[in-house]
Order: C-alpha cells, then sequence, then structure tokens
C-alpha cells in the first residue's frame, strides 16, 4: 500500500494484494462485471493480470474462459487483453475492441448486443444469470466504505449491487476533485414497487454522490495509478459540416413554427466526429441556455460548457480527448456542480428521456428509403460495435436524428439503400434522416412519401439515379402497395457490394 494511499476506510486496508493476487480469485467460468463506459472508468490492472493467467492456463492444455458484462467499450487494457488471450466466453451489451469485433463475426465468442438501459434491469430482475465479480475502478474509498466513482458510472451500481464479489481498483491518476460530480440514484427497480424517477430537468440531482457496497462483499483492492484511454476526436471533415449545417437549419425552423422553444430541449449526441460537428454549430450558432441529457459527454459539449453556451450537462461517463480532459481537471471546480454523471440506468432511462423531450442525435451506418436504419451491421451479418443507447434515445426522444455521409468506401457504397441489410431502428422511431446531401423530415409521412424525401434530399447523386428507377418499377411491380419491394433485388444491393469486395 503506498504512502498515498486513497483508502481512507482503515478497516478496508487489509484488503490491498497486486492485480496478480485479485485475478486469480476470478476462476473459469465465471461471469465478471467490469467497470468502464466508452474508454473512461475501467479497470486498468486485473483485467491484464487476468488475461496473462488465461493465457498460462491454455499453455498448460486447460480451458479457461469468463463472461465479461460492462457498461459500453471498454479499452486495449480490458476488452483487448481478455480477447487477444482467448478468455471471453460471451460479451454484453457493446463494445468497440477490434479483436473482439474479429472474434465476434469468426463465431469464437458469443455477443449479445442490448439496448443499454435493458443492462442493468436485466440484470437486477435475474434474466441473465448470476453474476459473481464486479471488477469496479474507483477514484477513492472513504470512511464507511463510501465509494468515489471515476470517469464513468455505467452500470457500476448494478455490479455492486448484485455481484457476491466485488474487487475494486483505486486509481490514484483520477482527480479526486471528482467527488461531487456524480449522482447515484438507489431506487426500487423491480415491479410492481417501482416508483416514478423524480427528474424533472436535465440538472436536477435526486441521489448520493457516492456508490456503496458492502464491506464483506469486497474481497480485494487493487491500487492502480494509469490514465484513461480515450482517443483524440478526428476533426470534423466537409462531410460532417454539412450535416451540423442541415441540422441547425431543422432546428431553427422548427422555432419559427413554435414545435421548439428558443433555448431548444436538452440535447443527445452520440460519439464521433460528426457529433462533434453538430456540437461545434451550436457552439458558434444563435442558440443560448441550452442543456444536455446524454450518454457521454465529449470535447464538443465541454467547449460549449466552456463557452456558456451550454448550461449543464448529464451524462454516464466523460469520453473526451486527452486534451479535453486535462482541461476539465485544470478547472473542475468549474464544471463539478454543471456536470452530473448518472447510473446508465437513469441516464438511459426512457421515462426521463421522454419527460424531458431529449433531441437524438446519433450516427447510423445505412438507411433505407423508408426510413429503417441499421447501426450495427454491415452487409447485415458483421457486428461493428451495437446498438449501445441509441435506441433508447430514439424510441423515445422528442425529436430522433440518424446521421451519417450519403456514401462509404470513397463512393464505392451508398449509405442510402432500397432495404437496410440489419434494422436496429425501425421506420415507426426514426424521425429525421441527415447526410451531407440533404436532410429528410419523415413526421407525418407514409412509407411512399417517405421513400421520396430520402431519396431526394439525402442519396449521393451518383447513386439517385438507380434509387428512382428502383422505387418506380417497385411501385409498380411490388404486390403490396404499402411498403413497395422487389426483395431480391433488393437484397441484391448489399450481395453486390460484396461480390466486389467493398467491405
Amino acid at each position: 500500500m503506498s504512502n498515498q494511499s486513497r483508502i481512507y476506510d482503515k478497516n478496508l486496508r487489509s484488503k490491498v494484494m497486486t492485480s496478480q493476487e485479485a485475478a486469480a480469485l476470478i476462476p473459469s467460468g465465471a461471469t465478471v462485471g467490469m467497470s468502464g463506459f466508452t474508454g473512461s472508468g475501467y479497470p486498468k490492472d486485473i483485467p491484464q493480470a487476468l488475461a496473462q493467467r488465461i493465457m498460462q492456463a491454455h499453455e498448460a492444455g486447460q480451458a479457461f474462459k469468463i463472461e465479461v458484462w460492462t457498461g459500453a467499450s471498454t479499452a486495449p487494457e480490458l476488452d483487448g487483453a481478455l480477447a487477444k488471450a482467448d478468455g471471453i466466453e460471451l460479451r454484453l451489451p457493446y463494445q468497440s475492441d477490434p479483436t473482439s469485433r474479429e472474434r465476434i463475426n469468426a463465431g469464437r465468442m458469443e455477443y449479445i448486443d442490448l439496448h443499454l438501459s435493458h443492462v442493468p434491469q436485466f440484470v437486477s430482475f435475474g434474466f441473465l444469470g448470476k453474476l459473481d465479480f464486479a471488477v469496479v475502478e474507483v477514484t477513492s474509498i472513504l470512511e464507511g466504505g463510501r465509494l468515489i466513482p471515476a470517469t464513468s458510472v455505467g452500470n457500476n451500481k448494478t455490479w455492486l449491487d448484485q455481484a457476491e464479489k466485488v474487487i475494486l481498483e483505486v486509481n490514484a491518476w483520477q482527480s479526486e476533485k471528482l467527488e461531487g460530480m456524480h449522482d447515484i440514484y438507489y431506487y426500487t427497480r423491480r415491479p410492481p414497487g417501482r416508483q416514478p424517477i423524480p427528474i424533472t430537468r436535465p440538472d436536477e440531482r435526486i441521489g448520493i454522490p457516492y456508490l456503496l457496497c458492502p464491506p464483506e462483499k469486497i474481497v480485494a483492492i487493487v491500487e492502480t495509478d494509469a490514465p484513461d484511454r480515450n482517443t483524440p476526436f478526428t476533426p470534423p471533415d466537409e462531410s460532417s459540416h454539412r450535416i451540423a449545417g442541415h441540422i441547425l437549419e431543422f432546428l431553427t425552423y422548427e422555432i419559427k413554427k413554435g414545435r421548439l422553444p428558443e433555448n431548444l430541449l436538452p440535447l443527445q449526441s452520440g460519439v464521433g466526429n460528426i457529433a462533434n460537428a453538430v456540437l461545434a454549430g451550436l457552439n458558434e450558432g444563435q442558440f443560448n441556455n441550452l442543456t444536455a441529457y446524454t450518454e457521454v459527454l465529449q470535447d464538443g459539449m465541454l467547449a460549449m460548457l466552456q463557452s456558456g453556451k451550454l448550461l449543464s450537462a448529464s451524462a454516464t461517463a466523460l469520453s473526451l480527448s486527452p486534451a479535453a480532459l486535462t482541461h476539465l481537471n485544470e478547472n473542475i471546480d468549474a464544471y463539478r456542480q454543471r456536470v452530473i454523471l448518472r447510473a446508465q440506468g437513469i441516464s438511459n432511462h426512457p421515462e426521463v428521456i421522454r419527460r424531458l423531450g431529449c433531441l437524438a442525435m446519433n450516427a447510423m451506418i445505412e438507411a433505407d428509403i423508408y426510413g429503417n436504419v441499421n447501426s450495427t451491421h454491415i452487409m447485415g451479418t458483421q457486428i461493428m460495435n451495437g446498438i449501445g443507447g441509441s435506441g433508447d434515445f430514439a424510441r423515445n426522444a422528442y425529436i430522433s436524428f440518424f446521421m451519417t455521409p450519403s456514401t462509404a468506401k470513397r463512393g464505392a457504397i451508398s449509405a442510402i439503400v432500397p432495404m437496410v441489410s440489419h434494422v436496429d431502428h425501425t421506420e415507426h422511431d426514426v424521425q429525421v434522416i441527415v447526410t451531407e446531401q440533404g436532410l429528410a423530415d419523415l413526421r407525418g409521412l407514409s412509407p411512399k412519401q417517405r421513400a421520396l424525401q430520402v431519396i431526394e434530399n439525402c442519396a449521393h447523386p451518383d447513386y439517385k439515379p438507380a434509387l428512382r428507377d428502383y422505387y418506380q418499377r417497385a411501385l409498380a411491380l411490388s404486390p403490396g402497395k404499402q411498403t413497395p419491394h422487389l426483395l431480391e433485388e433488393a437484397f441484391s444491393w448489399h450481395l453486390g457490394y460484396m461480390r466486389t469486395g467493398h467491405m
């Protein structure tokens, strides 16, 4: 134990051990809930020690795999290390690691892609079976066993509540000034005793700033000092700026029509350069006194907080570039009361999203002419990352936007197709589709009316003639005229890409 130990509860200091000793407590076949959400707040040392132990077991001819549950994606020290050791039997609910993705698509790792809001309740209901271990990174352990969370909350409350045994990583790299930023709500999850979640404003705090864990559950504590592995975002390109421009123009129009207030409604934004371009546009635009109720606080939102355009932001994790995180830590006193980090069962809860009237802006892989969206699969069978929380927000948003460049692979693939190869968000949950070509407002339109809007406003000019031709022939030849399709031809768009090697 270091001289600068952050284990302030003296009764728990006897639980301190090395990461190798802690990893030795986890047996093959265990189900382990690990902290972490988009590269923030994940355990740094224990997964690597466990991966090393798994590889040693495999070298000795012994089978050794575990199930891994997290909040969302993590980092190479967790997902990457365990996947390279061939140590994951099953993974949920979201991942973005290239080795994990390869193993999932090769059929060597089972993967369950869940809405992020479903995970905590499925676990607490017992739908997913027993949770053996929780491995959770925290900033400090205070007297009385109160835990200061790190840069993400994710499913940590659920893991600590439901796991039979708990292992903590106390990371000295995390700023102790995070104390007070979190809002952990302890409430009855199981119906019929469930009560309304009393959030009526994005900045409303309804819980306590600590995670709680019975001390008798804690079987090991490992002290670490290692940074999160968030990577810098790619600067927005011209396509992203054009997408942002279409959305800002649309929001201005909605205010003029009286359908949005002048300070809009709480923003939800997925991660990526398109999302950051939209946020940058909002930061430079005419809208003021904005709020956010979202999953992750990324660079664009932090810049809006800094400028004063954004009054507050509620999320479950910080997803900041290294430079942005340095800025936050250096100015954390100014941000602590304006940023709220909640459990993902609250940040993504449909009840709260619907009540607040969020404006949901999420990325997609492709959309079809009728408004169905694929946000997870390449060519219908190969997983990219997962649905994440986009469905939680899209289904319950005041307005749901889905955004993408109109083509991929340098124009070889159209992102607007006759029929998507995999459906994550049905036409019933998709209200606005945006590409750099334009914006299609699908509200109040029939399927045939939607098709015309999507083709004319969102498709790339190189693909518009083929899409128009497909739609007209489908309208003439399809046995049903409500949603006209020529099924074999619709699928051929994807098969053609596969045959030519464009993936």
